[in-house]
């Protein structure tokens, strides 16, 4: 019943959707782009598979499912990869990733409606989907199974907050996720969650983001701008969302040490890149962007107060640039941002008090002596200057980090396992 009404109401919220694109499209023009996809129309894409299809919804999803990615390229040479999304910027990046790969095509998931869904199954009839993480959609779930296309939950997190919030649906949130071939958990804490919720078929697989390899030639990248920055250590702040610049930048303003650092600024969203850089002005700094910088050629110091990471794809360089981390969407509560790419080239981290999305993660970065949880922004400042100040605690927190990075790997083969046996 509450499907039913769920789907009704898609009626009214469809023309809506489809107005929100159009609004949305004035920051980010992708959004006015395939728009026809997302109904369900893929007249202009190739059929030709057989495919194996992996949803991730945004730039976070599609770089974590990279190593998977990889893994069922390698493991089933006759097979096609569907790669779909729901934002223009998660589709960037898999272009980013994948465009010359010919046997990778990536298209927008339809709106969660039963005939679109059914229409978007019918025409590239996958073998099975893997769905990334936490975007679970009822009718998705419910049409994929009616058909018999095996679907797996993967990567999947279940912050107590969403438990408490999904368990007042009580049986229908259990026959959804029942409707899963599989949950593959990336924690023994979100495995309890699932199977508190009545979920049955739960497994262990791990944290893919643990098997991302940061490129070598964004590391390569990220020592050569750091090095433009001379003797001033960099503070990174990256994965910035709305609201958290102003209290980065207002108590960046009062950094308590001798000497401030340089401050590597990179907003999570590409829309807000002009925003965030008209901030830094008006608060008095001296700003120099990245899309104006060339780093394969920097011939002069950078002596900018903050460095504007203005662009797409370059989180390795990012890190490598910097001395020290902070990862955003955890200063107000947003859950957090992926700490692991930043542990996984040697720079510790820094975390504000709301990681719901991170939980298991940081907890553990912390009791490895590569993480630090800070109050507020003012605790920021006051945790990075204490750490730059100090070269044996900084070079032992990149060793930790390092370790912490390498401990947590192997998830993409043990997924790999989980979801074997239902594929030829």
């Amino acid at each position: 019943m509450l499907r039913l009404v769920y789907t009704l109401l898609w009626g009214v919220i469809l023309p809506l959707a489809l107005l929100r694109l159009v609004w949305r499209s004035r920051k980010e023009p992708g959004y006015r782009r395939h728009i026809g996809e997302r109904l369900g129309r893929y007249g202009g894409l190739s059929a030709s598979g057989p495919w194996l299809w992996v949803h991730a919804v945004s730039v976070g999803e599609t770089r974590a499912a990279q190593p998977l990615l990889d893994a069922l390229l390698a493991a089933y040479p006759r097979h096609r990869i569907l790669l779909t999304h729901m934002t223009p910027t998660g589709r960037q990046t898999g272009q980013q990733l994948y465009g010359d790969n010919p046997r990778v095509q990536q298209c927008y998931l339809p709106y969660d409606v039963p005939a679109l869904v059914r229409r978007f199954l019918a025409y590239f009839r996958p073998e099975a989907g893997l769905i990334m993480e936490t975007e679970v959609w009822p009718n998705l779930v419910h049409v994929t199974r009616r058909v018999g296309v095996p679907l797996f939950l993967v990567n999947a997190r279940l912050s107590p907050r969403s438990y408490r919030r999904t368990a007042r649906f009580g049986g229908a949130a259990a026959s959804l996720y029942n409707d899963f071939t599989a949950v593959l958990a990336q924690t023994a804490g979100d495995a309890e969650r699932y199977r508190a919720l009545g979920v049955k078929a739960v497994q262990v697989t791990g944290n893919l983001k643990f098997d991302m390899q940061p490129p070598e030639a964004g590391i390569a990248r990220g020592h050569t701008l750091r090095r433009a920055f001379g003797a001033r250590h960099v503070l990174a702040a990256a994965s910035t969302r709305e609201g958290e610049e102003p209290l980065i930048l207002d108590a960046f303003a009062r950094w308590p040490g001798a000497a401030r650092p340089a401050l590597l600024l990179v907003p999570r969203h590409p829309q807000r890149f002009d925003e965030v850089a008209a901030l830094a002005t008006r608060a008095g700094f001296s700003v120099q962007r990245r899309s104006q910088l060339d780093v394969d050629a920097l011939d002069a110091p950078i002596t900018a107060d903050i460095v504007l990471g203005d662009s797409m794809g370059e989180m390795a360089m990012y890190y490598a640039a910097s001395d020290i981390a902070y990862i955003g969407g955890s200063l107000i509560p947003l859950g957090g941002q992926n700490l692991i790419e930043a542990c996984a080239v040697g720079t510790p981290v820094l975390m504000g008090p709301h990681t719901f999305n991170f939980a298991q993660a940081t907890e553990d970065a912390i009791a490895a002596g590569a993480c630090l949880r800070v109050a507020d922004a003012d605790a920021l400042m006051a945790a990075a200057s204490a750490v730059l100040a100090d070269e044996a605690r900084l070079a032992d927190m990149r060793a930790h980090a390092l370790t912490f990075a390498g401990l947590h790997r192997g998830a993409t083969q043990r997924t790999l396992a989980a979801v074997a046996p239902v594929l030829r």
